[in-house]
């Protein structure tokens, strides 16, 4: 296979995750605004006065251990993980991609498509990274306040 062809054949490649690349950052994003609000609720209920993320109900209802329970915590963080720590690197995905026909643009003297490869490049970075921002911040305090429960029912059990 010749170089010029295996190299369209990468370009063609890579353009074709643009698409669901941005799809992942609007979801990641807008899952991030939703955790945002639970949080803010949560936040509340715990200024008045009603503490507990439930933890001592599930272990009430189901009678596991406190190990169990960890896994629990585990579980109801790990998309709010997730998505801080790949939303990041969404970002990245999103930006590099129209970089390639930006620089294409730039050496053919194309402004408006250089300018407009990069308002795609810039906006998607932006975006994921205030959904990773979101979720890290809604992920610790979140963790806070379920390990400080879970701490609290290990300790009534002993």
């Amino acid at each position: 296979m010749p170089m010029p062809v295996l190299e369209a054949t990468l370009y063609d490649l890579s353009r074709l995750f643009l698409v669901p690349v941005m799809v992942l950052i609007l979801a990641a994003l807008a899952y991030a605004v939703v955790s945002l609000g639970g949080f803010a609720v949560e936040a509340l209920q715990r200024l008045r006065g009603r503490r507990g993320g439930g933890l001592s109900a599930h272990q009430q209802r189901t009678g596991c251990a406190t190990d169990d329970l960890e896994l629990v915590v585990l579980r109801r963080l790990e998309w709010l993980r997730i998505v801080s720590r790949a939303a990041p690197m969404l970002g990245l995905v999103a930006t590099m991609i129209p970089m390639g026909p930006a620089l294409l643009a730039l050496g053919s003297n194309d402004g408006q498509a250089v300018g407009e490869n990069l308002v795609v490049a810039f906006s998607s970075v932006i975006l994921a990274l205030v959904a990773a921002s979101i979720s890290f911040f809604v992920y610790t305090i979140r963790r806070r306040w379920l390990l400080e429960e879970l701490r609290a029912i290990e300790t009534a059990t002993r």
